[in-house]
Protein backbone atom coordinates (compact mmCIF):
# COMPACT_ATOMS: atom_id res chain seq x y z
CA UNK A 1 0.00 0.00 0.00
CA UNK A 2 3.05 2.32 0.78
CA UNK A 3 4.44 1.76 -2.88
CA UNK A 4 1.23 2.77 -4.03
CA UNK A 5 0.95 6.36 -2.09
CA UNK A 6 4.67 6.57 -3.36
CA UNK A 7 3.63 6.26 -7.10
CA UNK A 8 0.57 8.48 -6.57
CA UNK A 9 2.54 11.16 -5.07
CA UNK A 10 5.36 10.88 -7.79
CA UNK A 11 2.21 11.25 -10.35
CA UNK A 12 1.24 13.98 -8.87
CA UNK A 13 4.53 16.15 -8.60
CA UNK A 14 5.47 15.05 -12.39
CA UNK A 15 1.69 15.88 -13.87
CA UNK A 16 0.45 18.46 -11.29
CA UNK A 17 2.34 21.57 -12.92
CA UNK A 18 0.92 20.71 -16.26
CA UNK A 19 -2.69 19.91 -15.77
CA UNK A 20 -2.83 23.52 -13.41
CA UNK A 21 -1.09 25.48 -16.73
CA UNK A 22 -4.03 23.65 -18.40
CA UNK A 23 -7.02 24.27 -15.90
CA UNK A 24 -6.12 27.87 -15.62
CA UNK A 25 -5.91 28.81 -19.75
CA UNK A 26 -2.14 29.43 -19.53
CA UNK A 27 -1.63 27.56 -22.74
CA UNK A 28 -4.77 27.30 -25.07
CA UNK A 29 -5.52 23.26 -25.86
CA UNK A 30 -6.29 24.28 -29.58
CA UNK A 31 -5.44 26.72 -31.58
CA UNK A 32 -4.89 27.10 -35.21
CA UNK A 33 -1.06 27.49 -36.92
CA UNK A 34 -1.85 29.03 -39.54
CA UNK A 35 -3.54 32.38 -38.02
CA UNK A 36 -1.25 32.22 -34.68
CA UNK A 37 0.52 35.18 -34.00
CA UNK A 38 4.15 35.59 -35.11
CA UNK A 39 4.60 38.99 -33.88
CA UNK A 40 7.77 40.05 -32.62
CA UNK A 41 7.87 40.68 -28.85
CA UNK A 42 10.40 43.65 -28.68
CA UNK A 43 13.18 42.16 -26.92
CA UNK A 44 15.55 42.01 -29.51
CA UNK A 45 18.27 44.99 -30.17
CA UNK A 46 17.03 46.80 -33.52
CA UNK A 47 20.26 46.38 -35.77
CA UNK A 48 19.79 49.65 -36.94
CA UNK A 49 20.58 50.93 -33.58
CA UNK A 50 22.58 48.39 -32.24
CA UNK A 51 25.87 48.18 -34.63
CA UNK A 52 27.43 45.68 -32.02
CA UNK A 53 27.31 42.05 -32.26
CA UNK A 54 24.27 40.40 -30.32
CA UNK A 55 23.13 36.70 -29.31
CA UNK A 56 20.16 35.84 -27.34
CA UNK A 57 18.34 32.73 -26.43
CA UNK A 58 14.61 32.54 -25.91
CA UNK A 59 12.42 30.02 -25.41
CA UNK A 60 8.85 30.24 -25.28
CA UNK A 61 5.93 28.07 -25.11
CA UNK A 62 5.37 25.16 -27.33
CA UNK A 63 2.12 25.37 -29.20
CA UNK A 64 -1.77 24.32 -28.06
CA UNK A 65 -1.49 21.73 -24.88
CA UNK A 66 2.21 20.73 -25.70
CA UNK A 67 3.14 23.81 -24.16
CA UNK A 68 1.83 22.77 -20.76
CA UNK A 69 4.49 20.47 -20.61
CA UNK A 70 7.07 21.68 -22.67
CA UNK A 71 9.02 24.86 -24.71
CA UNK A 72 10.21 25.94 -27.84
CA UNK A 73 13.90 26.93 -28.25
CA UNK A 74 16.29 29.37 -30.53
CA UNK A 75 19.53 31.37 -31.01
CA UNK A 76 19.39 34.48 -32.23
CA UNK A 77 22.31 35.79 -33.68
CA UNK A 78 23.80 39.41 -35.24
CA UNK A 79 27.53 39.62 -36.23
CA UNK A 80 28.97 43.30 -35.49
CA UNK A 81 27.59 45.33 -38.31
CA UNK A 82 25.00 42.76 -39.94
CA UNK A 83 21.05 44.21 -41.08
CA UNK A 84 19.62 41.52 -39.44
CA UNK A 85 19.98 38.45 -37.45
CA UNK A 86 19.99 35.06 -38.02
CA UNK A 87 17.91 32.04 -35.73
CA UNK A 88 19.11 28.48 -35.28
CA UNK A 89 16.20 26.15 -34.16
CA UNK A 90 15.06 22.76 -34.74
CA UNK A 91 11.56 22.59 -35.77
CA UNK A 92 10.19 18.80 -35.93
CA UNK A 93 7.84 19.06 -39.21
CA UNK A 94 11.25 19.64 -41.15
CA UNK A 95 11.73 16.12 -40.35
CA UNK A 96 8.54 15.34 -41.34
CA UNK A 97 9.04 16.67 -44.66
CA UNK A 98 12.48 15.19 -45.42
CA UNK A 99 14.44 18.12 -44.58
CA UNK A 100 16.96 18.57 -41.87
CA UNK A 101 15.45 19.16 -38.39
CA UNK A 102 18.11 21.88 -37.98
CA UNK A 103 16.59 25.43 -39.53
CA UNK A 104 19.16 27.99 -40.35
CA UNK A 105 17.14 31.56 -41.20
CA UNK A 106 16.32 35.26 -40.69
CA UNK A 107 12.98 34.96 -39.06
CA UNK A 108 12.33 37.85 -36.32
CA UNK A 109 14.87 37.15 -33.68
CA UNK A 110 12.00 37.90 -31.08
CA UNK A 111 9.14 36.49 -32.80
CA UNK A 112 6.06 35.26 -30.78
CA UNK A 113 6.20 30.85 -31.20
CA UNK A 114 2.80 30.82 -32.43
CA UNK A 115 0.92 33.00 -29.63
CA UNK A 116 3.52 32.31 -26.92
CA UNK A 117 5.33 35.36 -26.02
CA UNK A 118 9.24 34.61 -25.33
CA UNK A 119 11.88 34.91 -22.95
CA UNK A 120 15.23 35.75 -23.12
CA UNK A 121 17.40 32.60 -21.75
CA UNK A 122 20.98 34.10 -22.52
CA UNK A 123 22.53 37.03 -23.63
CA UNK A 124 25.53 38.03 -24.77
CA UNK A 125 26.93 41.68 -26.18
CA UNK A 126 29.79 43.07 -27.92
CA UNK A 127 32.99 40.78 -27.98
CA UNK A 128 31.72 38.04 -26.55
CA UNK A 129 28.82 37.61 -28.90
CA UNK A 130 31.39 38.24 -31.89
CA UNK A 131 33.55 35.14 -30.88
CA UNK A 132 30.47 32.84 -29.93
CA UNK A 133 28.40 33.00 -33.06
CA UNK A 134 30.63 31.46 -34.96
CA UNK A 135 30.49 28.98 -32.17
CA UNK A 136 27.08 28.77 -32.21
CA UNK A 137 26.73 28.15 -36.06
CA UNK A 138 29.23 25.07 -35.80
CA UNK A 139 27.51 23.83 -32.92
CA UNK A 140 24.16 23.86 -34.69
CA UNK A 141 25.83 22.17 -37.97
CA UNK A 142 27.26 19.58 -36.25
CA UNK A 143 24.22 18.60 -34.84
CA UNK A 144 23.92 14.95 -34.38
CA UNK A 145 20.48 13.95 -34.30
CA UNK A 146 19.17 16.04 -38.06
CA UNK A 147 17.67 13.12 -39.25
CA UNK A 148 15.68 12.77 -36.62
CA UNK A 149 12.64 14.22 -34.09
CA UNK A 150 10.65 12.88 -30.93
CA UNK A 151 8.52 15.06 -29.09
CA UNK A 152 9.11 13.02 -26.06
CA UNK A 153 12.10 11.98 -24.94
CA UNK A 154 14.06 13.75 -27.28
CA UNK A 155 15.60 14.67 -29.56
CA UNK A 156 13.37 17.80 -29.92
CA UNK A 157 14.11 21.29 -30.27
CA UNK A 158 15.56 21.68 -26.56
CA UNK A 159 17.68 18.52 -27.52
CA UNK A 160 19.25 21.03 -29.92
CA UNK A 161 19.30 23.60 -27.84
CA UNK A 162 21.13 21.42 -24.86
CA UNK A 163 23.83 20.57 -27.48
CA UNK A 164 24.46 24.06 -28.64
CA UNK A 165 24.64 25.33 -24.84
CA UNK A 166 27.51 22.76 -24.05
CA UNK A 167 29.46 23.99 -27.12
CA UNK A 168 29.23 27.60 -26.03
CA UNK A 169 29.54 27.54 -22.17
CA UNK A 170 30.07 31.28 -22.10
CA UNK A 171 26.11 31.45 -22.39
CA UNK A 172 26.12 29.38 -19.36
CA UNK A 173 22.87 28.66 -20.23
CA UNK A 174 20.22 27.18 -18.16
CA UNK A 175 17.63 25.66 -20.00
CA UNK A 176 14.05 26.00 -17.92
CA UNK A 177 12.63 23.00 -16.31
CA UNK A 178 9.76 23.13 -19.13
CA UNK A 179 12.90 22.38 -21.41
CA UNK A 180 11.39 18.71 -22.02
CA UNK A 181 14.13 17.05 -24.06
CA UNK A 182 17.32 18.93 -22.76
CA UNK A 183 18.25 16.00 -21.02
CA UNK A 184 18.22 13.23 -23.62
CA UNK A 185 22.17 12.53 -24.89
CA UNK A 186 21.41 9.41 -27.00
CA UNK A 187 23.66 6.53 -26.29
CA UNK A 188 25.90 8.31 -23.91
CA UNK A 189 25.31 8.69 -20.17
CA UNK A 190 27.11 11.22 -19.25
CA UNK A 191 28.01 14.84 -20.68
CA UNK A 192 28.36 18.29 -19.56
CA UNK A 193 25.60 20.37 -18.37
CA UNK A 194 24.32 22.66 -20.94
CA UNK A 195 25.32 25.33 -18.78
CA UNK A 196 28.93 24.03 -19.20
CA UNK A 197 29.19 24.65 -15.40
CA UNK A 198 28.56 20.49 -14.18
CA UNK A 199 27.58 17.54 -15.49
CA UNK A 200 25.07 15.33 -16.02
CA UNK A 201 24.03 11.36 -16.15
CA UNK A 202 21.22 10.66 -18.27
CA UNK A 203 19.18 7.45 -19.73
CA UNK A 204 17.37 8.12 -23.14
CA UNK A 205 16.22 11.23 -21.39
CA UNK A 206 14.21 9.47 -19.08
CA UNK A 207 15.87 9.23 -15.96
CA UNK A 208 18.86 11.26 -14.45
CA UNK A 209 20.82 13.60 -12.21
CA UNK A 210 22.13 17.33 -13.44
CA UNK A 211 24.41 19.12 -10.55
CA UNK A 212 26.06 22.26 -11.92
CA UNK A 213 26.44 25.19 -10.63
CA UNK A 214 24.08 27.26 -12.70
CA UNK A 215 21.39 24.90 -13.05
CA UNK A 216 21.48 23.56 -9.08
CA UNK A 217 20.07 19.97 -8.26
CA UNK A 218 18.08 18.75 -11.28
CA UNK A 219 16.56 15.12 -11.07
CA UNK A 220 14.76 13.89 -14.51
CA UNK A 221 11.92 11.35 -14.26
CA UNK A 222 10.55 10.10 -17.65
CA UNK A 223 11.61 13.44 -19.14
CA UNK A 224 10.39 15.65 -16.56
CA UNK A 225 12.62 17.63 -14.11
CA UNK A 226 12.40 18.47 -11.09
CA UNK A 227 15.04 20.84 -9.37
CA UNK A 228 16.62 23.19 -6.94
CA UNK A 229 18.28 25.92 -7.61
CA UNK A 230 20.12 27.61 -4.42
CA UNK A 231 21.10 30.60 -6.38
CA UNK A 232 17.84 31.44 -6.35
CA UNK A 233 16.44 30.50 -4.46
CA UNK A 234 13.98 28.63 -6.54
CA UNK A 235 12.75 25.33 -7.07
CA UNK A 236 11.61 23.87 -10.95
CA UNK A 237 8.95 22.41 -11.52
CA UNK A 238 7.26 20.01 -14.49
CA UNK A 239 4.90 22.71 -16.29
CA UNK A 240 5.40 25.53 -14.17
CA UNK A 241 9.13 25.79 -14.73
CA UNK A 242 10.90 28.19 -11.87
CA UNK A 243 9.27 28.97 -9.31
CA UNK A 244 10.38 31.53 -6.54
CA UNK A 245 12.82 34.45 -6.72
Amino acid sequence: MTAVWVCLAVLALLLGGPGYVLATGTVPMRGNWATADRSPAGLAPDPAATPEAVVQVYAARAFSWRGAFGVHPWFAVKPAGAARYTVYEVVGWRVYGGLSAVSVGNRAPDGRWFGSKPEVLAELRGPAAEAAIPKIDAAARSYPYEGEYRLWPGPNSNTFAAWVGRAVPELRLDLPATAMGKDYLGDSVLARAPSGTGWQFSLYGLAGVLLAVEEGLEVNLLGLTVGIDPKGPALKLPGLGRVGA
